[in-house]
């Protein structure tokens, strides 16, 4: 499966720590060019490359995790997605003030299917400060909690299984409306580092 990263934010490059940390090859983007991103693949070792968007979103599992003001412009043109998974990993905020953006009472993760029609739209990743997100996450005798959710089981399947590689416990909140709980502003559990203690042993 190969994976890459719209975005080389603190989001995005949290995320490609994770994956090189993990020796998973990956692809990351930015609305320049990859040449700007040099100093972070050379940071992150041979498993990151620095590609065009348009190779980037030719990925079979592609995270975008861009400024919010951005998303529109960065997945424009992208297309088609035939299906391929978008990993929702923004959140409805105006950067860097966090000030709430409306978005007509919808869930963000519908938005961003609009922008990309035909993907199979996963939110997750989007909930963790990127301190915590890129942090190792084994820590107090536990695991470090994603969640995710969205409308397509076999979409949400592949992306559980890459946070249970990363070394995180994945949890499937269901649907596009349950995934409000953890979007940033006003979801109940956004922004909570929770970690899922490891089984006591016998």
């Amino acid at each position: 499966m190969k994976i890459a990263i719209i975005g080389a934010g603190e989001i995005g490059s949290a995320i490609a720590r994770q994956l090189a940390r993990n020796g998973i090859d990956a692809a990351i983007a930015n609305s320049r060019s990859p040449q700007t991103l040099q100093p972070l693949v050379d940071e992150l070792g041979p498993r990151i490359k620095a590609v065009e968007l348009k190779e980037a979103a030719q990925a079979d599992l592609v995270f975008v995790a861009v400024n919010w003001n951005r998303l529109h412009s960065a997945l424009k043109d992208l297309g088609p997605w035939n299906g391929r998974i978008l990993v929702d990993a923004n959140n409805a905020v105006e950067a860097p003030s966090l000030k709430p953006i409306d978005v007509g009472g919808r869930a963000s993760n519908e938005v961003v299917a609009e922008l990309a029609p035909g993907a199979r739209v996963v939110k997750a990743f989007n909930h963790l400060a990127a301190a915590a997100l890129e942090a190792d996450p084994k820590v107090a005798g536990g695991r470090r909690v994603l969640f995710l959710s969205g409308k397509d089981a076999d979409a949400k399947k592949t992306v559980s299984e890459l946070i249970a590689r990363l070394g995180f416990t994945p949890i499937d909140l269901g649907g596009v409306n349950e995934g409000r709980l953890v979007q940033f502003p006003g979801g109940p559990m956004a922004i909570l580092n929770l970690v899922n203690l490891d089984e006591p042993a016998a």
